[in-house]
């Protein structure tokens, strides 16, 4: 069912998690806290729209967070929209739980 895409490299010199695609780069900018990450904003260039680009780059951070034990700040509309949609990613977000 889902695209085969590249893998998805942590840029922690540019903060965030970049995806290289047919020559374009797909991002997600992230900022670090104590216990947690922020992520900032998603890039995903028209070129690469309408390929679930946005969405494989947003599971992965998700993945990477929970993986990592870091709670989730999505302060990005388009991340809180996808844990919105996605129940097994609330409880580790800073926005769907009570214990803010």
């Amino acid at each position: 069912m889902s695209a085969k895409f590249p893998d998805v490299i942590l840029n922690e010199a540019e903060s965030r998690f970049e995806l290289h695609i047919d020559g374009h780069m797909a991002y997600e900018r992230f900022e670090r806290f104590p216990g947690g990450i922020a992520y900032l904003h998603t890039v995903v260039p028209e070129a690469l729209g309408g390929r679930g680009v946005g969405g494989h780059l947003v599971r992965h951070v998700l993945d990477y967070a929970a993986r990592e034990g870091l709670k989730v700040r999505p302060d990005c509309p388009f991340v809180r929209a996808y844990i919105d949609k996605h129940p097994e990613y609330q409880g580790n977000s800073l926005a769907h739980t009570a214990a803010v």
